[in-house]
């Protein structure tokens, strides 16, 4: 507003230096009659001593010179006045006219916030007429927050009733100036829905069930498949195409993305439950990139969010943008074992392959390693030494469960494997630019051991049965990530079958493996597979000793007493939802939260079970457990972990236990919203 009248300011001014150029131009004409009138008054005193009739005429014409010369002189800043009073009167009107008729509103208030006036431009979006004197809140709560949020003077943009205002407030001079951007947004908000989306649709185990088929079954099946999903495509608007037997991909844009996502992609769904009925429960994964102008980049985006919903355990959706956050549909249903033994063979020859190039092995998992990370890690090193390579594993002594310390004294009386057990430091040292470093149990830079030594590491294998997040390891050479295992122990235990006997297993690495096991499936009761019993009988085979693992699994009586005033405190939250959570100061190991989610979960009437307790390393952490109706994992990726559909969890820095619980409902509100 003060541009525009700023600029009529400056024509207008430019038109009067134009003018008074000219007065002055004229009076410059003057000048030579100046002369001439100072020299006929010189000439008549001259002449008036020896000719006064002389004298007299020169008089008569000077007294003419000095009549025209006033004329002349009146008449010019007469001129000059009248133009000046007319120029002013002019840009006063132009101002008025500007405020007036202006395509831009003007809103003066008092100190009261109470309107004192506006100009014809905002009346009409204003459902009354008389506005004067009306506080600002009863006409828009979004004006009063505008001059709320701005100092001295600021621009800020409202949305108001179906109106989009970029409103400069003044608070000086008390006005607001409000621009209409509605059309602007409008063509903004019409070019973002227009944006280009590529997504890639991935049957999960489509070849799996149709192995065992006959023609006409995998016939009927292919034909209700891609039926339901044409059908989908065709009602959203999407353009989908069949490029393999269990691969679609599909283009639509942002617009019918938003549609999808408020939906919650209940495609999903209906293929699970359609197919679940003829005993071939189907699921889809699909991955989808957007924002990204660059075609090849957005399938590249759309290929990554696949192989991420895959690697979480498949039957859900994965969005991805270029540098934003990731967003996660679906993945209610425990993943189904769909690994094979080939697969297994083909991990393991590639590990076996990777190890020989090398010149030592180190083996290193999550930070408070659990029996799981302490057998698998056992077990990497012993297959670097079937392949006549030196193996090590990664320990911190001082941050062991009391679990895991009852295993390593046990370690202890093996001299071959407890001078392999060493620390990040004397590890890091070790390494050289041919060394290979396993990492077990988790695929989290950030939750291993050491991550500088993850950092130094040149050749980096990922060995997990985690459902994969967005953080992962960068380039490693070689990934295996199977949800579908029970745990770590059991995918290492798997690899032994295909590599050299130069190197027999010990009974300790069987026992830790087993004791891995154990403790991942609570006793063979959560997550556990055909494979997992295959597992548990090999290494029972290779001497296991199942009493000593009981031996390890042991607590004293305060670890008892400790694990029960957690679940004394127990609330529910929700339907089936449990919370439990320690003091303030009191420190609780790891193992006994998830003990208490555990001994909460087998309650009548809990479905899912929270522990919020203070760590060893001063973050706040929440153990979660659930049956397998209530996805914890995503509940927990929330907060920043992850996990499993039924087991998960997460830790918390600079935060207090009732901060924890807070964050923790509003995680299981938004988890029973987006469900519900």
């Amino acid at each position: 507003m003060e541009r525009a009248i700023g600029s009529l300011r400056i024509a207008l001014f430019g038109e009067l230096n134009k003018k008074m150029k000219s007065y002055f131009e004229k009076r410059m004409w003057m000048y030579p009659i100046y002369g001439l009138a100072a020299g006929m008054i010189a000439l008549a005193i001259i002449t008036a001593f020896f000719a006064w009739w002389l004298a007299l005429i020169t008089v008569v014409v000077g007294i003419l010179l000095g009549i025209m010369i006033f004329y002349f002189e009146w008449r010019l800043d007469k001129d000059i006045h009248m133009y000046v009073t007319n120029l002013s009167y002019r840009i006063k009107r132009s101002e008025e006219a500007a405020l007036i008729d202006m395509p831009m509103g003007i809103l003066l208030y008092d100190d009261s916030l109470k309107i004192e006036w506006v100009n014809p431009f905002m009346e009409k979006y204003f459902d009354r007429m008389e506005l004067i004197g009306e506080p600002i809140e009863e006409v828009g709560p979004e004006f009063v927050e505008a001059i709320q949020q701005t100092e001295e003077q600021g621009i800020v943009s409202i949305t108001w009733k179906e109106y989009r205002f970029d409103i400069i407030v003044k608070h000086k001079e008390k006005v607001l100036y409000l621009y209409d951007r509605t059309a602007y947004y409008e063509i903004k908000k019409k070019y973002e829905d227009e944006k280009s989306v590529y997504a890639i649709i991935f049957l999960d185990n489509y070849d799996e069930w149709a192995q065992g088929m006959d023609d006409r079954r995998r016939s009927a099946l292919n034909n209700l498949v891609t039926s339901m999903l044409t059908n989908w495509a065709r009602e959203h608007r999407i353009y989908l195409k069949r490029i393999s037997t269990d691969r679609f991909m599909a283009f639509l844009n942002e617009g019918m993305l938003k549609k999808l996502e408020e939906e919650k992609f209940r495609i999903l769904d209906r293929i699970r439950e359609r197919t679940f009925k003829q005993n071939i429960p189907l699921t889809l994964s699909i991955g989808i990139g957007y924002n990204e102008e660059d075609l090849i980049e957005l399938a590249e985006l759309a290929q990554s969010s696949l192989d991420l919903a895959l690697g979480r355990g498949g039957d859900q959706v994965v969005i991805k943008q270029s540098g934003g956050e990731v967003r996660f549909y679906g993945g209610k249903t425990n993943p189904m074992e769909k690994r094979t033994r080939v697969r297994a063979r083909v991990i393991s020859q590639a590990l076996q392959e990777l190890i020989t190039q090398s010149d030592q092995v180190f083996v290193m998992g999550h930070q408070y390693p659990d029996m799981d990370v302490i057998g698998s890690s056992l077990g990497v090193m012993r297959i670097a030494e079937m392949n006549e390579r030196k193996g090590y594993v990664i320990v911190e002594p001082d941050k062991l469960s009391p679990d895991v310390e009852r295993l390593m004294s046990e370690i202890e009386k093996y001299p071959n494997v407890i001078q392999n057990i060493v620390s990040p430091q004397t590890a890091k040292d070790a390494m050289t630019d041919k060394s290979l470093l396993v990492v077990v149990d988790t695929h989290k830079p950030s939750m291993v051991i050491s991550p500088e030594l993850l950092e130094a590491a040149n050749h980096v294998v990922v060995v997990d049965h985690h459902r994969r997040s967005e953080e992962f390891v960068e380039s490693p050479v070689l990934v295996y990530i199977e949800p579908y295992a029970s745990s770590t122990a059991e995918l290492i235990t798997e690899l032994f079958e295909y590599q050299p006997d130069l190197e027999q297993v010990g009974k300790i690495e069987a026992t830790a493996l087993l004791s891995g096991i154990v403790v991942d499936t609570k006793n063979f009761t959560l997550r556990t597979g055909s494979r997992t019993f295959d597992a548990a009988s090999y290494l029972r085979s290779l001497g296991a000793d199942t009493v000593l693992v009981q031996q390890f699994l042991k607590e004293d009586i305060a670890t008892f007493t400790q694990r029960s005033r957690l679940v004394e405190s127990l609330e529910i939250y929700h339907d089936g939802m449990a919370i439990a959570k320690g003091e303030e100061e009191e420190v609780y190991g790891t193992v006994i939260a998830a003990q208490a989610a555990d001994t909460m979960l087998s309650m009548e009437g809990v479905e899912a079970s929270f522990v919020i307790t203070l760590r060893a390393d001063g973050r706040i952490g929440i153990s979660a457990r659930s049956l397998g109706d209530i996805n914890v994992q995503i509940i927990m990726e929330k907060l920043g972990g992850g996990g499993h559909l039924s087991n998960a969890a997460t830790q918390i820095s600079d935060i207090t236990i009732a901060e924890a619980e807070e964050q923790l409902k509003e995680a299981i509100d938004a988890y029973w919203k987006g469900e519900r």
